[in-house]
């Protein structure tokens, strides 16, 4: 009789954490666009920054405008989700959204955020 554990019975890997970055113009409702995420399990914590200036190329121009960064603090499984409703609800054509893995995190805080995304 084989030893060890089998594949039924092996637990899938945690979902890696993740943050998202994305931007909004200073008139768009920050607190409310990072509470619904949050209220809808997509995100542990969305942190809003103050205001700053992007420059860009959009439509052959360079462009200068106020935005607010946010950075999501999430899990990989609710990325196509936080994009899908990013769609829904962001007021720009073409928002920014990227993607990074955490590489190392605080065991507490990695654990927090896999509670808080749990559906």
């Amino acid at each position: 009789m084989a030893t060890g554990t089998s594949s039924e019975s092996a637990q899938p890997a945690p979902s890696p954490v993740v943050i998202v970055l994305t931007t909004l113009p200073p008139a768009a409702d920050a607190a409310a666009f990072a509470r619904r995420l949050v209220e809808e399990g997509l995100a542990a914590c969305v942190s809003i920054g103050a205001e700053m200036t992007s420059v860009f190329r959009w439509n052959d121009a360079i462009e200068h405008t106020c935005e607010r960064q946010l950075v999501l603090k999430t899990v990989r499984d609710k990325v196509a989700a936080i994009e899908a409703r990013m769609a829904a609800l962001h007021p720009y054509e073409v928002p920014e959204f990227l993607v990074f893995e955490a590489d190392d995190g605080s065991d507490a805080y990695v654990a927090w955020v896999r509670q808080c995304t749990r559906t």
